[in-house]
């Protein structure tokens, strides 16, 4: 048995009945999660004797503009015993933009929730310091969202002076 085959079982067992996907996207495993669940399948996953996926290299989301859940927040993980990488995505309708935060499994994840929240405007429920981390606090817009113009809005960001 490989170790696809270990994590698919492991995780079904780990979470019977719950809405869990497995599919394969360039040779590299994606686990589709209900976002209720976040934080649960992420501990387990990196504290599984078997499976220890303990590195936490990214989160990003994608913005499906005109879908029904609008976004997609998207976590790479890895894990070193094993060397396998996995993809955890979850889905989030624009009426409800927030997930919980799973700072408290990997402390590398919170930059990556912060640049998510600054660029998309999704909030991370029990982040430690959700705060933007490239434009100014007071920016109400967040600029990787379909919707915001290619060229910016005029004046909605005081630029430095020579």
């Amino acid at each position: 048995m490989d170790f696809r085959e270990i994590l698919i079982r492991k995780v079904q067992e780990k979470f019977p009945g719950e809405s869990l996907t497995f599919s394969d996207y360039k040779n590299e495993c994606v686990l589709q999660i209900d976002k209720k669940n976040i934080v649960a399948v992420c501990n387990f996953l990196k504290n599984d004797p078997e499976l220890l996926f303990e590195l936490c290299e990214d989160i990003t989301a994608i913005d499906w503009a005109k879908r029904k859940n609008r976004f997609t927040v998207v976590y790479h993980i890895y894990s070193l015993k094993n060397n396998f990488r996995l993809r955890i995505k979850t889905d989030l309708d624009e009426s409800d933009c927030s997930v919980d935060s799973v700072t408290s499994v990997w402390k590398s994840a919170n930059w990556f929730e912060r640049e998510s929240w600054d660029m998309y405007g999704i909030k991370f429920n029990n982040h430690p310091d959700l705060r933007r981390i490239y434009l100014p606090e007071d920016f109400e817009y967040h600029p990787l969202r379909k919707d915001f113009p290619l060229m910016g809005i005029p004046g909605s960001l005081s630029l430095p002076k020579k």
